[in-house]
C-alpha cells in the first residue's frame, strides 16, 4: 500500500474509531509497525532482495555508533511515497514532544543527503508473525519489532547520539539535542556527599562499541553506587534520570523499559561518572552510566553524544532473546 492510501485509509479508520476511545487508543499505538506493515508490502522483487531477511538473520542483533545495515541507501534506493512511509516510522517511533528534535538530529549528522541517507532492514514478515525493522545511520540505530523480540526493550540494543558542534564539542555542548540528560545526572552527583561521589567516580570510561553493552548478569560485579546506598532524595533523582533518558521514545518503549528495569530490581542499579574525557575540566562530568546486571544505558558525551543502550528481562531465557 503506497503511503497516500494508507493516510486515506487511516482517515476512514480514525472517523470509524472516534466512538470507541480504547480501541483508538490502541491502534494509535501500534502505528509504527502497522507502517513497516505497509512498507513491506509496497517493496518490488528488487527492493526485498536487497532489504528483507529471515527474522534469525544474525544481522538482525548488529549495533555500531555508525553503520548501514544495508548497502542501499532509502533516498536513492526507495521511492517518495516509501521514504516518506520511512520516516513516519522514524517519528512515530519517539514521543511527540521530542521526534521532530531527534529527526533533526540524523539529518544534521547525516551530512548533505540528511535523513535519507539511513539505510533500513526488514527481517521476518509484518503482519504474520515475528519481524523487525532496523533503521541505522550516523549516530542511529533504532528498532521496531511489535514485541516479536522476547526479552527486550526496544525491540533489542538502540544507539542515539549527536555531533551538534563539530566533531569536538564545547564544554556546554550548544544544539545537543541529548545534553539535557547528563545535565539530569549531574544534578544527582551534586546530592551525593563526598563519600558518595568517591564511590560513584572512576576514573577511565568504558569502551565506545558493543562491547559496552555487554550484561553483566549480576549485580556484584558493576562498579560505581549503588542505588541501594543512595538516600531516598538520591534515590528519586536515579530514577528520575531514567525518565529524562526515556522521554524522547513512545510511550510504549518507556513503560516497557521501566516494567524490564524494575523487574530486575532497582536496588541492583549502579550509577558511575567518568573522569576522563572531562571536557574544560570542569567536574561536569560528560561521560557517565547507569547500569545493572540486566540493563546498561551508556552516555559518553566526549568529544560529542554517543549512548549505547540495552535493557533486557531477567526472566526470559537467553536463547529466545533476539
Amino acid at each position: 500500500m503506497k503511503r497516500r492510501s494508507f493516510l486515506r485509509n487511516s482517515v476512514a479508520s480514525t472517523a470509524a474509531l472516534c466512538a470507541t476511545p480504547s480501541l483508538f487508543a490502541a491502534k494509535k499505538s501500534a502505528e509504527p509497525e502497522t507502517v513497516v506493515k505497509s512498507l513491506f508490502d509496497s517493496l518490488t522483487d528488487a527492493q526485498r532482495k536487497e532489504l528483507t531477511f529471515d527474522f534469525a538473520h544474525p544481522l538482525r542483533t548488529k549495533i555500531s555508533n555508525n553503520w548501514h545495515i544495508t548497502k542501499q541507501r532509502i533516498g536513492n534506493f526507495l521511492d517518495e511515497d516509501q521514504n516518506a512511509m520511512v520516516k513516519e516510522i522514524f517519528l512515530k517511533a519517539h514521543s511527540e514532544e521530542y521526534a521532530e528534535t531527534v529527526y533533526q538530529q540524523v539529518v544534521h549528522d547525516s551530512g548533505k543527503k540528511g535523513f535519507e541517507d539511513s539505510s533500513i532492514a526488514i527481517f521476518g514478515e509484518p503482519g504474520t508473525g515475528d519481524f523487525e525493522f532496523v533503521l541505522t545511520g550516523r549516530h542511529t540505530t533504532r528498532r521496531i519489532d511489535g514485541d516479536s523480540v522476547a526479552g527486550k526493550a526496544f525491540g533489542g540494543p538502540i544507539f542515539y547520539g549527536h555531533a551538534a558542534d563539530g566533531f569536538y564539542e564545547g564544554r556546554d555542548h550548544p544544539g545537543n539535542a541529548y545534553w539535557y540528560q547528563a545535565k539530569a545526572a549531574n544534578q544527582v552527583y551534586q546530592l551525593l556527599d563526598g563519600k558518595q561521589q568517591e564511590k560513584a567516580l572512576l576514573e577511565y570510561e568504558p569502551a565506545d562499541d558493543a562491547s559496552t553493552i555487554k550484561l553483566k548478569r549480576a549485580a556484584g560485579d558493576l562498579p560505581g553506587l549503588s542505588f541501594a546506598d543512595m538516600t531516598s532524595d538520591q534515590q528519586e533523582g536515579v530514577q528520575n534520570i531514567l525518565k529524562e533518558l526515556l522521554l524522547p521514545f513512545r510511550e510504549v518503549d518507556r513503560k516497557e523499559s521501566m516494567k524490564l528495569i524494575k523487574k530486575a530490581g532497582m536496588e541492583n542499579l549502579h550509577l558511575s561518572f567518568y573522569e576522563e574525557g572531562d571536557i574544560g575540566n570542569d567536574k561536569v562530568w560528560d561521560n557517565w552510566r547507569i547500569e545493572g546486571p540486566h540493563m546498561v544505558w551508556y552516555f559518553r558525551g566526549a568529544p560529542h553524544v554517543h549512548t549505547w543502550v540495552h535493557i533486557s528481562d531477567p526472566d526470559t531465557p537467553r536463547e529466545k532473546r533476539g
